[in-house]
């Protein structure tokens, strides 16, 4: 340990800071130190050259942001991609091995699973959550007595961490004494075994993510309310019904919204952890998702190289999902800006 670091730590502990955060101690002062220097630099160009281009201010004032992006985001990325050429266990060192971890991942079978499991979950639960929390805000997009309430009570459950959701539906879909099948045991229809059944176990966690729709249902909300009454005001002038009104009207001005929660959906869920974590996978790993495995194989089974390779192999797979979706959002996503820049190209 570097002698000054082992210092600021003694000193810590001396004055009372407690275990846990003792070693955050000299991280803390190197940021405090960092923003002091940029911040007197930032001073000393004011003073000295008061009309000085404010690129120069700019640059100073975010380039505490870059260091820390540099160092926290763009230094563990570009060591990943060492790491994933590389068979490594955390104890010994690393020994390069070339593109040998990706072609154990193309001819790995759970890949495959773990890959179908996650698309299938994606392909599923998106376009549900994205049809619901847009519904949703549609009949919460009025003024009624009790409506702030309302809008409350469904963005609260966007704020419950995600092994909070999966210990509370553990429950709640439990074969033997859950909420699910006791409710439709009064029906007089068999419950499924959900989590505990392999061919329930995906479609439960999909009806778990129809639960957290909150926080995309305040973005349309938003959105909706930025829409201009007048386009609403000439529909009705020219004839139109609400009908018509929501497919002419609403559909195109809340488009780049409907763009936006999908790739977010899109991302996320290819992300998704959790609940494959709590449920290790889930029977015959009905819920072994890639994000899942990647950390398996890293903190179980200490292969650093072949989880950073995974996390590549998932990097690729996202990327080339959001161009293909960027690519098809041209035809159906509509943008006033670029229809007025036309109208100015064919005016002149």
């Amino acid at each position: 340990m570097n002698p000054t670091v082992g210092w600021i730590r003694e000193l810590a502990a001396a004055w009372g800071v407690p275990g846990l955060l003792v070693p955050l101690v000299p991280f803390l002062l190197l940021l405090i130190a960092l923003y002091a220097v940029i911040g007197l630099a930032a001073y000393g160009v004011r003073r000295r050259w008061p009309r000085a281009d404010q690129a120069v201010a700019f640059w100073l004032f975010i380039s505490p942001w870059l260091i820390g992006f540099a160092i926290f985001t763009v230094g563990p990325m570009a060591s990943s991609i060492y790491v994933s050429l590389t068979s490594w266990d955390l104890i010994t060192p690393p020994k390069y091995v070339g593109i040998a971890n990706y072609t154990e991942a193309f001819q790995d079978p759970r890949v495959g699973q773990a890959l179908k499991v996650t698309l299938l979950y994606g392909v599923i639960s998106v376009p549900l959550q994205t049809a619901l929390a847009f519904v949703v805000a549609l009949l919460l997009n009025t003024e009624l007595p009790g409506m702030r309430l309302f809008r409350t009570i469904w963005y609260l459950p966007s704020l419950v961490s995600g092994v909070a959701q999966m210990v509370l539906f553990l429950w709640v879909f439990n074969p033997q004494y859950g909420l699910a099948n006791d409710v439709l045991g009064k029906l007089g229809i068999e419950g499924p075994g959900w989590f505990n059944d392999a061919s329930w176990a995906l479609p439960t966690v999909i009806l778990m993510s129809l639960w957290t729709v909150g926080g995309a249902m305040v973005i349309y909300l938003a959105g909706l309310k930025d829409v201009p009454p007048n386009l609403y005001e000439a529909a009705a002038i020219d004839g139109a019904g609400r009908l018509r009104m929501f497919w002419h009207v609403t559909l195109p001005q809340m488009s780049p919204i409907i763009l936006f929660n999908a790739l977010t959906g899109i991302i996320g869920s290819l992300q998704i952890f959790t609940q494959g974590f709590v449920t290790n996978g889930g029977p015959k790993d009905s819920l072994l998702f890639f994000v899942y495995y990647l950390y398996d194989n890293a903190f179980q089974n200490f292969r650093m190289g072949y989880a950073s390779a995974l996390a590549w192999i998932l990097f690729v797979v996202i990327l080339a999902l959001t161009a293909v979706t960027f690519r098809g959002s041209a035809f159906a996503v509509y943008y006033e800006t670029e229809l007025t820049t036309r109208r100015k190209r064919r005016a002149r």
